[in-house]
């Protein structure tokens, strides 16, 4: 009970900071929840707990996720997966192996990826999305890239930014590690 009232108590300083983050005075608030604007202050104030149905109409009308108002902050702050729980692709592409570090949710908009060559690995894609583009970094080893014609050869620390919506490749002569950021329109 004690932790619920605490996360309760965090309520009125959330939805202020998310009318105020969304740039909303109180009567904006009120017209597009349907919540008066009365009602709406006292809330905020902490002078007055919101009814589920309120509290969803406020949620709805700033845009915010209704749950995470709710979570404790403790909990929300860092989210941990931990190394043997990351999912693998072991079969893409030959002597590469990908770590999936992005959440599934951001799949196809903003991906992440830690790359293992080894000797003579590749990972041949086809395009992706018009207007997707990749991003490598080298940890360690070399590796080269292909996209269209475009070819580079890059070292440990090195950087390519390069269009992925026509074929593309990266190949490495010897072991190497990289990490792999896809950026989607």
């Amino acid at each position: 009970m004690d932790s619920t009232n605490a996360i309760l108590s965090l309520l009125p300083n959330r939805l202020k900071d998310a009318r105020r983050a969304k740039g909303l005075s109180l009567d904006a608030v009120a017209k597009l929840s349907g919540v008066s604007r009365s009602m709406v202050s006292q809330i905020e104030r902490g002078e007055s707990s919101p009814t589920i149905s309120t509290l969803w109409n406020l949620t709805k009308a700033l845009q915010v996720d209704f749950a995470g108002l709710l979570e404790d902050d403790q909990e929300s702050r860092v989210q941990v997966l931990r190394s043997t729980d990351v999912p693998a692709i072991e079969n893409h592409g030959m002597g590469c192996a990908i770590r999936i570090l992005s959440p599934p949710e951001e799949a196809g908009r903003h991906e992440v990826y830690e790359l293992r060559f080894s000797q003579d690995g590749v990972l041949d894609s086809l395009p992706h999305a018009q207007g997707t583009r990749e991003h490598l970094t080298v940890i360690e080893g070399r590796l080269s890239v292909v996209s269209g014609d475009a070819v580079e050869h890059l070292s440990a620390g090195d950087t390519a930014r390069y269009a992925a919506d026509v074929a593309h490749k990266i190949s490495a002569g010897g072991a190497a590690r990289a990490f792999l950021v896809v950026h989607g329109t």
